[in-house]
């Protein structure tokens, strides 16, 4: 790689005028506008975090107290209906006599105090109360006309009354659960309990928390900042307020509108909102920003509203946004710094020459080292084509290992294959001249019946041979076979065996289609089945078997037998090539070797386990054929 000598030549004087009073007049205001610019990106970003990180609290915050909220509503739902469980209210409302009106106000006035309630008080179908929990105070409910109360008007038609109201005769709010108060399935009169929630208010200040709760009109009814209470969290219309006026709801307060100054929506029921400064008792003479956070009430209209103060976040941004600008005016004196340096180095001339001959050295050492590399990667595909055809060599040679193997075992097998195939020639022999002595004599029948026999111990032959045949050819490296007819061959190829063998044999398996050559297959399970058979011949009472299962999406085939077993020194050597512990003219030590490398080719295994019990198993896996 060379490098330009001419990189740090000084430039002339009379051209670096110029371009130096540029720098000097631009360069400051150009690095003041970029700390301006990243610091109010910082402030933005860390805003955009916080406030993430506010809505996050917030959420768990809001879910928290708003089940507090429909914790204290609920707390008192259940208890005018308890009232039609007491008989002097149900014959107050029948007859409504001093005495029983007596009783039953002693009855509300101790129900009032256990239950910590402001009032209960029962009405008569018109509206006019009856008895009351505050019979003994000034402003007692006792006779006042009712009707025209929402709640009542829901509990005499048999709804549920729910009503946040301030009462017209204490002028104090308050929240009224009614309910109707039935005899044979007839409303005869009205239950109604008072509760106050200012309980919520106090622990929301003394917890320091910014929230408020506001009805189905949309007016604030409990509010941790007193000045919020009864004021609307939406425009309110003329025709609105004059409903609400005629139905005393609020009594006489005036319903003024909560107005922001600024709002902002940032999601469903998350907003940023900005109140002048007499809305808050907490932060006076400046505005204040909140992150409100509203979500409503299980089983009510009302919505509790989370204000999160912004305060802090916004000034912990700013830090953020003046650290930011801080440091991009150090990279910038850094840069600047730099870049003076650099301009003192490019008046060491001197040392032009020095570089341009280690430059020069660098190129020669560089051909030199591309040269070898390319002589090494020569030699290396040279070493990579030698191993290529020495894998050939090995698969060619393991191919011929196989035909070898499945040459030996056919030589193994060739004397009870000569002795199966002596029987039936003996009978041929014997039958075909009795057949000509009985057509002679004009028995047709029965050498109609010799024939037949002929001909089933000529099929007998031919399927002797293709067995043979079949287990002789060579295999492909890819094929399928079918474990059924894989085992019933084997079975076939070992008849001779078998049939000297009062072996009780056990098929315990499930059909399969396997990712293997149909003649691999055979191979395998003759090599198995034949070796059982070996180490089983001292056994009086033989026993082998076959167990397959489907495992992990392969199929595990087990050959088990009950023979002496493989001690501990076999065992190490059992995949070995040429290893075997039969006499030399039983075998040749390869069919374990084999078997287990055709197996691998198929993308299977093979091995062995040794039972506790006695004997040997073999466990052969083998991939399945995909559907």
């Amino acid at each position: 790689m060379k490098c330009d000598p001419n990189l740090y030549r000084a430039a002339p004087p009379s051209l670096a005028v110029k371009p130096r009073l540029i720098r000097h007049l631009f360069l400051p205001p150009l690095i003041i506008a970029l700390m301006i610019g990243l610091g109010y990106i910082a402030y933005l970003f860390s805003e955009h975090n916080g406030i993430k990180a506010l809505k996050e609290n917030g959420e768990r915050q809001l879910e928290l107290h708003a089940r507090t909220v429909e914790s204290e509503i609920n707390r008192y739902t259940y208890l005018p209906s308890v009232l039609e469980l007491e008989s002097n209210v149900s014959a107050l409302l029948k007859d409504p006599t001093p005495e029983l009106r007596q009783k039953v106000n002693d009855y509300l006035e101790g129900l009032n105090r256990r239950s910590r309630s402001r009032a209960i008080y029962v009405l008569d179908t018109t509206g006019r109360v009856l008895a009351t929990s505050n019979w003994r105070d000034a402003d007692s409910y006792l006779g006042e006309d009712l009707s025209f109360r929402a709640y009542f008007q829901d509990a005499v038609r048999g709804l549920p009354g729910r009503f946040y109201g301030i009462g017209s005769t204490t002028g104090e709010p308050g929240y009224y659960l009614a309910h109707g108060l039935e005899e044979q399935g007839k409303i005869i009169g009205v239950a109604v309990i008072k509760v106050q929630l200012e309980a919520l208010e106090q622990r929301w200040q003394r917890a320091r928390l910014e929230a408020f709760v506001s009805d189905e009109n949309g007016i604030i009814i409990l509010s941790s900042d007193p000045a919020r209470r009864l004021k609307s969290v939406r425009p309110l219309t003329a025709e609105i307020k004059e409903r609400l006026a005629r139905s005393l709801q609020y009594y006489w307060f005036p319903l003024n509108e909560l107005v922001p100054l600024e709002r902002e929506s940032l999601a469903e029921g998350v907003e940023k909102l900005t109140f002048p400064a007499n809305v808050s008792v907490d932060h006076e003479h400046k505005q204040v920003s909140y992150l409100a956070q509203t979500r409503q009430l299980s089983d009510t209209p009302w919505h509790l509203t989370l204000l999160t103060p912004l305060e802090d976040l916004r000034r912990e941004a700013g830090s953020q946004g003046m650290l930011v600008a801080v440091i991009c005016a150090l990279v910038a004196f850094l840069l600047i710094a730099w870049n003076e340096r650099r301009k003192v180095l490019s008046t060491r001339l001197a040392a032009r020459e020095a570089l341009q001959q280690a430059n020069n050295e660098l190129e020669r050492k560089i051909a030199e080292r591309t040269e070898h590399l390319r002589a090494s990667n020569e030699r290396l595909k040279g070493q990579i084509r030698e191993r290529r055809q020495a894998e050939d060599t090995l698969r060619r040679a393991q191919d011929e290992l196989v035909q070898a193997g499945k040459l030996a075992a056919i030589g193994q097998m060739s004397t009870s294959i000569a002795h199966e195939l002596n029987q039936p020639l003996a009978a041929l022999r014997t039958l075909s001249g009795n057949t000509v002595r009985f057509l002679e004599r004009g028995a047709l029948d029965t050498a109609s019946a010799n024939l037949r026999t002929i001909n089933d111990l000529v099929d007998r032959m031919g399927r002797i041979t293709a067995s043979l045949r079949a287990f002789a050819r060579r295999g492909d490296d890819k094929g399928q076979a079918l474990l059924s007819k894989a085992v019933e061959a084997a079975l076939q190829l070992l008849a001779g065996r078998l049939e000297n063998f009062s072996l009780d044999l056990h098929q315990e398996f499930v059909d399969a289609q396997l990712m293997i050559d149909q003649t691999r297959l055979e191979q395998i399970l003759v090599n198995l089945i034949g070796n059982a058979l070996d180490a089983m011949s001292a056994q009086p009472l033989p026993e082998l078997w076959l167990e397959g299962s489907l495992v992990d999406g392969r199929y595990r085939l087990l050959v088990r037998d009950n023979g002496h077993g493989i001690d501990d020194e076999a065992r190490k050597h059992l995949f070995e090539p040429f290893f075997t512990t039969k006499p030399g003219e039983q075998g040749l030590g390869l069919g374990l070797t084999l078997s287990a490398s055709l197996a691998a080719a198929a993308g299977g295994s093979l091995g062995a386990e040794h039972p506790t019990t006695g004997g040997t198993t073999f466990v052969l896996c083998l991939p399945l054929v995909s559907v």
